[in-house]
């Protein structure tokens, strides 16, 4: 009766498609979840992520889990993540995606996963990583460590610029940064992000992580584009 009531003044809603949910669903509702594009990339040999990065920076392994589109569902599940403070779906694909990852061989060598940063003031504005969560619950799933102290965001960037920005960069020095390089020397290293676009970012924290000494670098993500 007490959830009732709760409900009847505080609705839950879908985070995909903002209608309400049963009792039977948690966070995303029945027909969102079986509609989301999702990738599988991990199970096949033809994998669309590691092309991205090919000839451009050494990725080990790549993947994402689900396909971005415009005005779709992971637009939205995206847009609800990062600007309207529900954390939770960070840790929902964080799960979905662990438990899939540790069935695959490649990815249980890894030993370490490292979120790709935000630089301090979004931090301090926003209150948390939008990836935070999403690493932490791969981390657990691979049996691996958890870091976000070693690879820091040294420049604010803007989000619709930064594409145009680390193309006149030519040293991603000067957007991020690494520090007690020795956590991760002779390591398996899992980076997280939310989605892969041109794979910009990915690639300049790829080259800052890759001073540290005979590391590995594999690549996950929420989504691709």
């Amino acid at each position: 009766m007490f959830k009732t009531i709760v409900n009847l003044f505080f609705p839950k809603v879908c985070y995909g498609c903002r209608h309400l949910l049963t009792d039977n669903e948690i966070h995303i509702c029945t027909n969102c979840r079986h509609n989301l594009p999702v990738t599988n990339y991990h199970f096949e040999n033809n994998n669309t992520v590691e092309k991205v990065f090919y000839g451009r920076v050494k990725i080990e392994h790549a993947t994402a889990l689900l396909r971005f589109e415009k005005k779709g569902i992971v637009q939205q599940l995206l847009h609800n993540l990062k600007y309207r403070g529900h954390e939770v779906i960070s840790t929902l694909l964080g799960e979905w995606l662990g438990n899939e990852l540790k069935t695959v061989e490649v990815y249980s060598t890894i030993d370490i996963v490292i979120p790709v940063p935000l630089h301090k003031n979004k931090l301090q504005k926003r209150g948390y990583n939008q990836v935070a969560k999403f690493g932490v619950e791969i981390a657990k799933a691979l049996n691996a460590e958890y870091i976000d102290s070693v690879l820091l965001k040294t420049t604010a960037t803007k989000t619709q610029v930064f594409k145009k920005r680390m193309s006149r960069w030519k040293n991603p020095n000067q957007v991020f940064s690494i520090k007690n390089k020795a956590l991760i020397k002779g390591k398996h290293i899992l980076l997280v992000d939310d989605i892969i676009t041109t794979g910009a970012t990915i690639e300049a924290c790829s080259n800052i992580l890759n001073k540290a000494d005979g590391i590995k670098i594999s690549i996950a993500t929420m989504a691709i584009a």
